[in-house]
């Protein structure tokens, strides 16, 4: 984009350089920014390019196929964000659970009858391995 602002500023810089037409002595013609003895000052107009219909049809299915990719762009880097934020707040829900397990205390799961049923050390030292387990394979 930079590049398409220089050229358009640079434009009228170099629409106004003068270009001088001179024949040589073996009768080649000649065209150069520099006058030669005998050159002539050559005016040089740029061309208007008109574009037909299907050449216009063409350029917009071209604009609406790129900005359709750069759609498809957008949306899978803004999924792929997502899903970073989801995997980050998993990684800090699995470092919590483990750093309580690891502080200690009694935990305990309710049962069929709605009693409290107290970890075990081997329960508790088998769940600190699978939430570090499970940490090391999503998180790092």
């Amino acid at each position: 984009m930079r590049s398409l602002l220089l050229l358009m500023g640079l434009l009228p810089l170099l629409a106004q350089a003068q270009i001088y037409r001179w024949t040589d002595e073996q009768g080649r013609v000649h065209f150069g920014q520099r006058p030669a003895a005998g050159a002539e000052p050559v005016e040089v107009r740029p061309q208007v390019v008109e574009r037909d219909a299907q050449t216009r049809e063409r350029e917009s299915r071209n604009a609406r196929y790129f900005e359709a990719r750069r759609e498809e762009s957008r949306q899978a880097a803004q999924q792929q964000a997502e899903a970073r934020a989801e995997r980050q707040r998993e990684c800090s829900a699995l470092e919590q659970q483990l750093a309580r397990l690891q502080r200690g205390g009694r935990y305990f799961r309710n049962d069929a009858q709605g009693e409290r049923v107290y970890y075990s050390d081997n329960e508790l030292q088998a769940a600190r391995s699978q939430l570090a387990t499970r940490l090391q394979q999503r998180c790092r």
